[in-house]
């Protein structure tokens, strides 16, 4: 067998590994009792030990250099200049992603598997309680863990935080998220000011019922089907891809709310990006999205450009009057968009959403390098929230414990959030650029022009392009904050 061959088939190892870890993860979110969770943290600590072990064994070295030597070229990072296309870039990642994670020790890899485990356990309970004191020593020692990994993985000059955001989004740095996420820090609280007088937030009484039949019905025309696709509940919603026919996406109903009818379309963009990759990069490691900014810019293209379309809410009022609850389109879009500063992530307007991610994004920079203790870390929120929101806290369930991902010691990935807001307007210009306005086929609930479209120029690319080319490539521009503005503008009345 030769190098690439061996090469090949250890990464389609590592896929199949990430697919079961997925389905385990998936299970205990969805589908496993309460009891458990301590063998289900073990389980995943055994299947994190076993993937680092195969991720950073000698031989992908040894392969590596293999592959350098036989194509006789110095230095050997050019060595792909005579393999195919395709292997160029599994070489390319391979590199890496095997360099990355070399430095991480088997012992502490499943140490952060465990934690996590056992952090979003006791997130769980501590919210349910709104007991954040229940819930610190777990988030300490994700704290703890998060730091020793990012001293294993930081390169010449980085400072422990950027190291993590490699993990999330490769390239991403520091600087210039302090730059974007400062100067949406300066224009949205004043849009927002005007959008609560010109767009403010009306309630709808919607039951769960409706609900429930209005996104099995909007799922069935996006192309979800019983084939491939399962549509479960879980206390967070999120979407898991085990394979590119078998997706799963989770969404949570409260009575007299209509945030499932976005959450759902929101996990739908996520699974779609993942069952459109090209089918020949399936099980290599080029087969997933590129990074959590393009993919959340997926999933807010599908909640903010479609669901919160003034066109999707006729569909989304038809399918709600099949459940029994009668709804003018104007009224539901009216309390789709509307604005009002929330304490709750999850149910933001499209307008304060990215406010939410930027206090995270505060707080969480903090926590990594030292500047921020985790018993401190319940007045911070509440203080960031006041400045950027002008809204107070009402309990630490509703502040600091509403979100997992800290619970399961996943630092660096919140900037992912309001960054895919950003792309999303910028392919969502380019879509109606290239396409005209997809307006009538929204009002008819017709998507096949935009699926496409995304499948095309951004979701058959796999990793095989990094975010910043991803965008530039599927766009002709680089990474912009304009076309979001230009988005919620209206909103204000502007």
């Amino acid at each position: 067998m030769s190098a690439i061959e061996s090469l090949r088939g250890r990464m389609a190892e590592l896929a199949d590994l990430a697919a079961i870890e997925m389905l385990a993860n998936w299970d205990q979110l969805v589908m496993m009792p309460a009891e458990g969770a301590g063998a289900r943290a073990q389980q995943l600590g055994t299947i994190a030990l076993l993937t680092h072990e195969r991720a950073t064994s000698a031989e992908i070295g040894e392969w590596l250099q293999e592959i350098d030597a036989a194509l006789d070229i110095p230095g050997g990072h050019a060595a792909g200049a005579v393999l195919d296309e395709l292997d160029r870039d599994v070489v390319r990642l391979a590199r890496r992603d095997w360099e990355r994670a070399r430095r991480v020790p088997d012992a502490l890899a499943a140490e952060l598997a465990q934690a996590s485990a056992a952090g979003h356990e006791s997130w769980r309970a501590a919210r349910e309680s709104d007991d954040f004191s229940a819930f610190a020593p777990a988030l300490a020692r994700n704290v703890e863990l998060a730091r020793a990994y990012a001293e294993c993985v930081a390169e010449d000059g980085q400072g422990l935080y950027e190291a993590l955001l490699g993990d999330f989004d490769f390239g991403l740095r520091t600087e210039e998220l302090r730059r974007v996420f400062g100067a949406l820090g300066e224009r949205l609280p004043a849009l927002m000011a005007d959008a609560r007088v010109h767009s403010p937030r009306r309630e709808l009484e919607v039951p769960v019922e409706a609900q429930q039949a209005a996104v099995a019905g909007t799922l069935r025309r996006l192309g979800v089907d019983d084939a491939s696709w399962r549509v479960d509940l879980s206390a967070h919603p999120f979407s898991s891809s085990i394979a590119r026919r078998d997706l799963r996406v989770t969404t949570r109903y409260s009575d007299g709310q209509v945030e499932s009818l976005l959450s759902s379309l929101h996990e739908y963009g996520h699974a779609l990006y993942e069952r459109q990759i090209d089918a020949a990069l399936e099980r290599t490691n080029l087969g997933r999205g590129t990074s959590m900014s393009v993919h959340e810019s997926q999933s807010k293209l599908w909640e903010n450009h479609v669901a919160r379309s003034p066109a999707f809410a006729e569909v989304l009022a038809v399918e709600l009057g099949a459940g029994g609850f009668q709804v003018a389109p104007g009224e539901l879009h009216a309390a789709l968009v509307g604005v009002e500063p929330s304490p709750v992530r999850v149910s933001a307007d499209p307008l304060t959403y990215p406010l939410h991610i930027v206090v995270r994004f505060e707080l969480e920079l903090a926590l990594i390098e030292g500047d921020l203790a985790v018993a401190d870390l319940p007045d911070a929120w509440r203080e960031g929230m006041r400045r950027l929101l002008g809204i107070e806290v009402p309990s630490d369930a509703l502040g600091c414990l509403q979100d997992v991902h800290w619970s399961e010691g996943y630092f660096g990935y919140f900037p992912s959030y309001a960054l895919g807001c950003l792309i999303a307007a910028q392919l969502w210009e380019s879509i109606e650029a290239e396409l005209g306005s997809r307006e009538e086929d929204l009002r008819r609930g017709e998507v096949a022009s935009v699926q496409a479209w995304l499948g095309e120029h951004v979701h058959r690319h796999g990793r095989r392009l990094d975010t910043v080319a991803l965008v530039e490539q599927a766009t002709g521009r680089g990474l912009e904050i304009d076309p979001f503005l230009r988005y919620v503008e209206p909103l204000a009345g502007r």
